[in-house]
């Protein structure tokens, strides 16, 4: 390995005394928070300030080394100790420090990657090991260079292929083609055959304004239509005449001086999308009774939500646009998704050659099933809704892949919704996978993952975080999985396809405590029978004895990374938490025994610390609950008594941030609220009306619905005029699937069938 001297950071021969403080333990990877819990081994927190800083000890290297570089991981093998370092987001730096000889260097991505496996198996024994390398097919790419840039994607590509494609007149040529070629099932739209070139579409567009504005603003489409038919105008441009000026002002400043906003908002309102299909293979996807299970939890209501505000929002659209069109439809066997018109879940079993596939699988063992459940999804949906779709949504690993191979062979728009990026979830499952392979084949997970995130043309995260942040997918940009492959650029955060869309609530079901009016107090017996009885059943089990207390409350599946167990660990912990507030956990199915492996463990760990803490008394242990009309009073009722649960926050504004690796930390901020909030109950108010305010201000389905509709337009048109399509891309990643990904899926068993409801659905 070749030396070179690093010279970017500072005070390397100082810092490098630091690393020694990891390697008396030997070799071993060490994270942030496990960095410092060396430090402070070494160094207690209750050593004089004194001990900590003096300048003859090791802690001193070490304090000025961490204030100088963000370190994320440290692999030690002794005498050597190998750095991953981020200075900011979506940026890292890699270097290696001797300890014995005080020397740095600087690390390749593939060196660090490389070091790292020498800690699994000594180093990689083969010749040569596949590495999975997609910067070259981006380096001419657009992208944006400032972290705060990450998830903006579509103005940064709007600034910039604006001015590209728009800098002369021929470059208008594109947009003007993609006008003339518009068409939905056969019936043209926004232009026809009379317009030809850039000079006869502005001609045009100068003589139908200075039509409408001869005219009321409210006057229909219909009442001149025949009248744009000559001037070569077709149906598309808006349902009456005030948006129709509106649109054709957009395009003549396009025409004259193009800038970003303006492009944005002409594409937003083209008609462009009518049908979309969005895809969650795993789990028990339908309406009610559902929500709890295995694999069944915020993604169904994600997309439950997602669809009503979607078709609203494209229904609102076709109307403006003057268009008498109805999203694609379906036929009575489908089931009908409640509160809408046009929208349905199609079910799609999994199956094999042997027939079909019958019985409940988890996430992690559906890999085998999902190429030809593709095929038949993409034949059921030629059937129902006898056209292309036009834009298809991913949702999860399975559903992303899914989707990745649908908009590969139809052709069409591709947006990837992770939810959740399973490596990130389980700690360091990336270089020791064989060890999870049996059970979770992340194997299989993680090259699904890194296909369909680049794959897609678009990529929505609820939170800058999913992207970078705390980095889900950042954590793809490199990573090893010793002896399958190596990745030495995955994905790059600064990609323009990484948009922020938040979620938002449905606020017909999800509105404020304080909304006494629509409050549904003809439930409270039954939630203070849920919360309050001294009974013990299926339901429930431990008793609440003081039930003046607030209430620490939350609900999710009972699984290792949903950490439920780890919320009571940190409880029981704290004598003073227990003393202020009671505990109250929704989470897995006392009457019905699991299936699930993981639910089965949490369920052991969740009784062990019930038992050894002696927690009954303070904490109510309530079985999933199914009625979500019900579950919504339930926090409000929870906001009641003044408690506190989980929720997307700005720290000390509207919430704290928890370290769920510091369990002492966490209960002594939640100690210190609920202290301040018994003194002063204003201060409970105020951190409550923020969070509200939060909600309205970024999480509701109709800026998510809007935001969505827009995306699809805009990453459509320039699909259409650049190479935004990255053909390059997608032909590195077609050889990697059929390379690597079907051999992966081939080694996971199928599942020994029995009658239980079909598993699979696509929506």
């Amino acid at each position: 390995m070749p030396q070179r001297q690093l010279t970017r950071l500072h005070s390397f021969r100082s810092a490098s005394a630091t690393p020694s403080l990891f390697v008396h333990q030997g070799k071993g990877m060490l994270q942030p928070h496990q960095l410092l819990s060396e430090f402070d081994a070494v160094f207690p927190r209750g050593t004089s300030s004194g001990l900590r800083t003096a300048s003859s000890g090791r802690s001193s290297g070490l304090l000025r080394f961490l204030s100088l570089i963000p370190l994320q991981e440290a692999i030690v093998l002794p005498p050597w100790v190998a750095l991953a370092v981020r200075p900011r987001p979506g940026v890292w730096e890699y270097i290696r420090v001797n300890v014995n000889e005080l020397a740095v260097e600087e690390l390749s991505v593939a060196e660090y990657l490389q070091f790292k496996e020498e800690l699994i198996d000594g180093g990689c024994h083969s010749n040569f090991t596949l590495e999975l390398d997609l910067e070259p097919f981006n380096a001419s790419f657009p992208r944006p260079s400032l972290s705060k840039s990450i998830g903006n994607g579509v103005q940064f590509l709007n600034r910039h292929l604006s001015s590209k494609l728009f800098n002369d007149k021929e470059s208008m040529e594109p947009l003007l083609n993609f006008l003339r070629q518009h068409n939905y099932n056969g019936m043209t739209m926004m232009l026809n055959d009379r317009i030809r070139s850039l000079s006869a579409l502005r001609a045009a567009l100068r003589k139908a304004a200075e039509h409408l504005l001869a005219i009321p603003a409210d006057t229909p489409y219909s009442e001149f239509d025949h009248r744009f038919q000559e001037l070569g105008l077709e149906k598309g441009w808006g349902d009456c005449a005030g948006r129709v000026v509106e649109m054709i002002y957009l395009l003549l400043d396009l025409l004259e001086a193009p800038d970003p906003c303006t492009l944005e908002s002409f594409l937003g309102r083209i008609p462009m999308v009518f049908n979309v299909v969005i895809l969650s293979p795993h789990g028990y996807f339908a309406q009610a009774n559902v929500l709890g299970y295995p694999d069944t939890g915020g993604q169904i209501v994600y997309i439950l939500d997602q669809v009503r505000a979607l078709e609203n929002e494209m229904l609102l659209r076709i109307k403006q646009q003057g268009l008498n069109i109805t999203p694609g439809s379906s036929s009575q066997r489908l089931e009908k998704v409640l509160e809408t018109e046009h929208t349905h879940i199609l079910r799609v079993p999994f199956r094999t050659e042997k027939g079909i596939l019958r019985k409940w699988i988890s996430r992690f063992e559906v890999w085998p099933y999902l190429e030809t459940f593709a095929e038949d999804v993409a034949n059921e949906i030629a059937g129902e809704l006898q056209a292309k779709p036009d834009l298809i949504i991913g949702n999860y690993s399975d559903g992303n892949l899914v989707a990745s191979l649908l908009a590969h062979k139809l052709g069409v728009t591709q947006c990837t919704i992770a939810h959740a990026l399973e490596k990130t979830k389980y700690p360091s499952s990336d270089i020791y996978w064989k060890k999870f392979e049996e059970q979770y084949h992340f194997s299989c997970q993680f090259t699904a993952d890194l296909i369909a995130m680049n794959h897609a043309d678009f990529i929505i995260t609820s939170t800058y975080q999913e992207i970078a942040g705390s980095g889900q997918y950042e954590s793809h940009t490199a990573f090893t999985m010793p002896g399958l492959y190596r990745v030495v650029h995955g994905i790059d955060v600064f990609d323009p396809k990484f948009n922020i869309v938040s979620p938002g609530a449905d606020m017909s079901v999800y509105f404020p405590y304080s909304e006494k009016s629509k409050r549904l107090t003809a439930l409270h017996s039954e939630i203070e029978e849920l919360l309050f009885s001294n009974v013990e059943n299926e339901e429930h089990i431990c008793v609440l004895e003081d039930r003046k207390k607030p209430i620490i409350f939350s609900m999710a599946r009972l699984d290792r990374v949903k950490n439920m167990t780890g919320l009571v660990e940190l409880y029981a912990k704290s004598p003073r938490l227990r003393e202020l507030v009671n505990l109250v956990v929704v989470c897995g199915d006392h009457g019905k025994e699991s299936k699930d492996l993981e639910e089965q463990a949490e369920f052991k760990k969740m009784h062990s610390l019930i038992k050894d803490y002696n927690l009954n008394g303070q904490i109510r242990w309530i079985s999933a609950q199914m009625n979500r009309v019900r579950n919504a009073e339930l926090y409000r009722y929870i906001a009641d008594t003044k408690g506190a649960f989980v929720q997307i926050i700005v720290d000390g504004v509207s919430g704290f941030h928890i370290d769920p690796y510091n369990g002492e930390k966490v209960a002594d901020i939640l100690v210190q609220f609920f202290d301040k909030s018994k003194a002063d109950p204003q201060h409970w108010e105020k951190i409550s009306q923020a969070g509200l305010q939060r909600i309205y201000d970024k999480y509701t389905w109709k800026l998510y619905s809007e935001r969505l509709m827009t995306l699809s337009g805009v990453y459509g048109f320039w699909k259409y005029v650049s190479n935004l399509e990255r053909r390059e891309t997608r032909r590195y990643l077609e050889m990697f699937y059929a390379l690597k990904y079907r051999n992966l899926a081939k080694s996971v068993p199928l599942a020994v069938d029995e009658e239980l409801p079909v598993n699979g659905a696509a929506k």
